[in-house]
């Protein structure tokens, strides 16, 4: 059974992280520019929380605030709940749908180490489907 580190392992545990006072402006640049829907907040280097863009969407834009003006500390979601690298993917799954989430923090030995998306979850599936598929195949035409 597929686990988060396999995610991991696949797209890396790098993080994109901005301080509790950087402008909403500033992170959505950030995002723009690494072509991503979320950045985590680091207070120092202790976790404080993720800015996604539904944040952005629904606490900046419909509340009528501005976004050069706003530290994402404001905005940011802090409840997330957190997954370890030795959770399957079909937690994830699961979790990332009763939940309503788009992104789960990972944390190992009580330290971040990595995000987990719904399109990392969806690719990893995927690509699991493929591998059983690809071995069912070879099995198949090992017969004949």
């Amino acid at each position: 059974m597929k686990k988060v580190a396999d995610i991991l392992r696949h797209k890396g545990s790098r993080v994109t992280s901005v301080s509790p006072e950087t402008t909403v402006l500033d992170a959505l640049k950030i995002m723009a520019d690494q072509n991503i829907g979320s950045v985590v907040v680091l207070d120092g280097a202790n976790y404080a929380g993720i800015m996604t863009e539904r944040d952005y969407s629904r606490k900046v834009i419909l509340k009528g605030k501005s976004s050069t003006d706003t530290p994402v500390s404001e905005i940011m979601s802090t409840d997330l709940p957190h997954v370890s690298p030795h959770d399957t993917i079909e937690f994830c799954m699961q979790l990332l749908s009763d939940k309503n989430i788009r992104y789960l923090p990972v944390f190992d030995n009580g330290g971040l180490n990595g995000i987990v998306s719904i399109n990392d979850v969806v690719k990893e599936t995927i690509l699991t489907q493929q591998e059983t598929i690809t071995h069912l195949k070879d099995y198949l035409h090992s017969g004949i």
